[in-house]
């Protein structure tokens, strides 16, 4: 039987340079996966394809989603299929409001409701508030939070926590976190992943992408994953991320 997330011979180039060279990887709804690897090793580019950034050029591989083939969806579609991205470097988007970029986000998740096509209504001002509230309140946000305009002059944190903030509000059915440790002191970190905790469950599956053991000892993965040149050179339980910490990448290299 197929992964729900089903990854096979991926090739992923950036102009005219090979990042991914023959990735297979399999990912299933209640399962948690981390990618480790050193800087150019492709982790960030694997999510970025996933997810369909156009500067990303897939030129071989299949990638399926809950037996849909993902390579023919734009973005938009993905997301609505139940693809998540936690971006790494979140964008600032000036003058739209956090509330109205998640309620918007949000009624695009549940898609146009049209004769036929199975939509959900949009979602109504008192349902939403409530939904947001909650959210936030479980990654510990200022209620002042809805009314800033989108990562505009947030710290690290406070980035981190928005992105898991659009995860609680959209219910992805796969969702890649990329580097979700990064910029984040131990405070925040924990918070991040303790809002990330709260959202695991049979429904989700979780790419975590990181260059540290840290974050796993909060988000703990069933599977962990050595990503080297573009290919999955080792996969293990998470005592192959310990291993990591303690003996570096060299070992995997020889």
């Amino acid at each position: 039987m197929c992964a729900d997330l089903a990854i096979r011979g991926l090739h992923v180039s950036i102009g005219e340079k090979p990042i991914l060279k023959g990735l297979d990887l399999d990912v299933n709804r209640g399962e948690v996966h981390a990618i480790m690897g050193p800087n150019g090793s492709g982790k960030s580019t694997l999510a970025n394809a996933l997810m369909g950034n156009p500067a990303y050029q897939v030129t071989a591989g299949e990638i399926w989603l809950k037996g849909e083939d993902v390579l023919r969806l734009a973005p938009d579609e993905r997301a609505r299929l139940g693809l998540f991205l936690a971006f790494q470097y979140p964008s600032a988007i000036p003058g739209v409001s956090v509330a109205n970029f998640l309620r918007t986000a949000l009624n695009a998740r549940r898609g146009p409701r049209q004769a036929g096509n199975g939509g959900s209504p949009a979602i109504s001002a008192r349902e939403f508030r409530t939904l947001l509230q909650e959210g936030m309140a479980m990654l510990k946000m200022d209620p002042g939070f809805a009314s800033r305009y989108v990562n505009d002059g947030f710290s690290g944190g406070e980035k981190k926590r928005l992105e898991i903030l659009q995860m609680a509000l959209l219910k992805p059915e796969m969702a890649i976190l990329d580097e979700p440790d990064s910029g984040l002191d131990i405070d925040a970190l924990r918070i991040v992943a303790e809002g990330v905790n709260r959202l695991l469950g049979p429904d989700l599956g979780v790419l975590v992408i990181t260059h540290y053991q840290r974050i796993l000892n909060y988000i703990k993965p069933g599977f962990v994953h050595i990503l080297l040149d573009g290919r999955i050179a080792v996969s293990g339980g998470p005592e192959l991320a310990l291993q990591l910490e303690e003996h570096g990448y060299d070992w995997v290299r020889e």
